[in-house]
């Protein structure tokens, strides 16, 4: 049964919540002038503010002049607005309006958005000024985006903005789109850390049930205040009660973030939850532990896009609450959320285990999601049941099922043979990528990415379990485990980068012999490393934009070919 219903439309969540917390704050954003934060006579940053009733009224609103301007159920609109108060209010107008809205990380790249954009071949853009510029000038790419709609200034008095539907609008009847819980509601791109970027198609299933999962999972309360340095958790908040604050820092490179002005806000809004980054969160812990600041208010910090560095786990609790704790939720764009584990789980239990090269723990599954295990291939799998499942303890790649699970790729549609797998129930699992082993609480051991693996003539290197013997050295800030490209896939050379810490760089060909000769012994100590016989040093490793945390291993072997070349072949 899919019958169409407004009930299932994702935008009804925001309505849901406004219905209950008319009054409560929804969104707190800084107050600029140009790139400076406003404050007022006592020192503190000025914010602006809207309740969960005026948001979803704005959205209504919005949802009404889209229509009114064209948009009809299923058009595709990309949005490219900056973290705050309008892109909250589209995300719910578009959903409202019954349209597929389409989000990318501008940060990777002019030549990366163009083309994950272009294959999507969008009905119209919700965007910024020098974004609605780009596109008009690039008409041929964007034949269909007939639909667009301005947020913010601009000197062109026909163009379609914002500010006019929402003066034009106020008042409008809430009318959100009857729709199926398996029409889509988003197309949502991943970050292209390993591969091209694609097109994963959310439901609205799948974004009703994260919300669920969510909220079940980490005991999310209304009024819970959360400082979201992450856009699309901003989403989920406004569909669960909370007050999202937004961080005075430019949330496309979490790594540049000032952690006195993170620190700052966190404090001045008695922040009770903050999700971001590792990069954000290693430069926040640093500074608090550097200077003796702390956020004494903050229960629940989550952490996501890569697993937190272990050591700093006991400085990361210490500026919390007494009673908070640090979860780092797992999963991909395509399944979202997985897993999850507390940090006073991690440091009780498995951050021992990890420092011997036996992987990562990332937690046990969410409520309804479904793992197992499989065998490492690179060949596409057509059913479940031609496969086995691997018992506890052995290594293989990740497959799981569960409705916050999307069901396909809709640009390079081609990766969907490689990614996804049918069983006899109808249901879909996806191949999240990653290797790594479930113990015997049903925990799974991340150990890294299956196409960052070295296929060695002695068997297999997993990325996790080398870099974690290696990130111990003191010199280092982390280590990075590449492959030499050969004939036979089967037969690579390994290769370890070396990421000094900054006050530990080698400026001199006697430091950086020094730090590769106590590099190699502390490999050749490991019999998860002894057989490395590669090490290079680099000043900072390529990262993705997103969290500034996933490291690109196709371009350090890249890189390491060209230096090594014809004696590591």
């Amino acid at each position: 049964m899919n019958e169409k219903n407004a009930s299932f439309n994702a935008g009804v969540c925001l309505t849901r919540i406004a219905a209950k917390y008319p009054d409560a704050v929804a969104i707190a954003e800084p107050v600029k002038r140009g790139k400076k934060t406003l404050r007022d006579s006592r020192g503190n940053r000025l914010f602006r503010t809207v309740t969960f009733a005026e948001l979803d009224r704005r959205s209504d609103d919005v949802a009404a002049g889209l229509r009114a301007s064209g948009l009809t159920p299923g058009m595709k609109i990309v949005l490219m607005v900056r973290h705050g108060i309008d892109f909250i209010t589209l995300v719910y107008a578009l959903f409202k309006a019954g349209a597929t809205l389409v989000l990318i990380d501008p940060g990777g790249g002019m030549k990366q958005v163009v083309g994950c954009l272009g294959a999507v071949d969008p009905d119209g853009f919700a965007a910024i000024p020098a974004v609605q510029t780009a596109r008009a000038l690039m008409g041929r790419i964007f034949p269909r985006a007939k639909l667009n709609l301005t947020v913010g200034r601009t000197l062109l008095p026909r163009r379609l903005t914002l500010d006019k539907l929402l003066r034009r609008f106020r008042g409008s009847a809430p009318n959100p789109a009857a729709v199926a819980p398996d029409d889509p509601a988003a197309i949502v791109f991943t970050s292209g850390s390993t591969g091209p970027a694609k097109g994963v198609l959310y439901t609205h299933r799948v974004i009703n049930t994260q919300v669920v999962e969510i909220q079940k999972m980490y005991h999310i309360e209304p009024g819970t205040v959360d400082l979201a340095a992450f856009p699309f958790f901003g989403l989920f908040n406004a569909a669960m009660g909370s007050l999202t604050v937004i961080p005075d820092m430019d949330t496309t490179h979490p790594g540049a973030v000032d952690p006195s002005a993170f620190v700052e806000v966190a404090n001045q809004w008695q922040i009770t939850q903050s999700f971001a980054s590792p990069a954000v969160w290693r430069r926040v812990v640093r500074y608090c532990r550097d200077t003796g600041k702390s956020i004494p208010t903050l229960r629940r910090a989550i952490s996501a896009g890569a697993p937190f560095p272990a050591d700093l786990l006991p400085d990361f609790l210490a500026i919390l609450h007494p009673e908070g704790d640090v979860y780092t939720p797992y999963g991909a764009t395509e399944s979202l959320p997985a897993a999850s584990i507390g940090a006073r789980e991690i440091l009780a239990e498995t951050a021992a285990e990890s420092l011997l090269g036996k992987g990562t723990c990332v937690g046990r599954p969410f409520g309804q999601i479904e793992w197992r295990i499989i065998p490492i291939t690179d060949e596409p799998i057509e059913t479940l049941e031609s496969v086995p499942s691997l018992p506890p303890g052995e290594i293989g790649e990740l497959a799981l099922t569960g409705p916050q699970v999307t069901r396909e790729y809709v640009t390079r549609k081609e990766a969907n043979r490689f990614a996804k797998i049918r069983d006899g129930q109808g249901r879909i699992w996806h191949r999240i990528g990653d290797v790594g082993r479930l113990d015997e609480k049903n925990r799974f051991w991340f150990c890294g990415r299956k196409a960052h693996r070295v296929e060695t003539p002695e068997g297999p290197l997993f990325s996790v379990p080398c870099e974690t013997i290696l990130n111990r050295h003191p010199d280092l800030a982390r280590t990075a485990l590449a492959g030499i490209p050969a004939a036979d896939p089967g037969r690579r050379e390994p290769v370890i980068f070396l990421e000094p810490k900054p006050e530990k760089f080698p400026r001199t060909a006697a430091e950086k012999q020094a730090l590769l000769d106590s590099v190699r012994a502390m490999a050749a100590a490991s019999p998860v490393t002894e057989r490395i016989r590669h090490f290079l040093i680099l000043a900072q490793f390529p990262v993705d934009v997103r969290h500034n945390a996933k490291i690109n291993r196709e371009k350090l072997s890249d890189m390491a070919a060209e230096i090594l070349g014809v004696q590591s072949r």
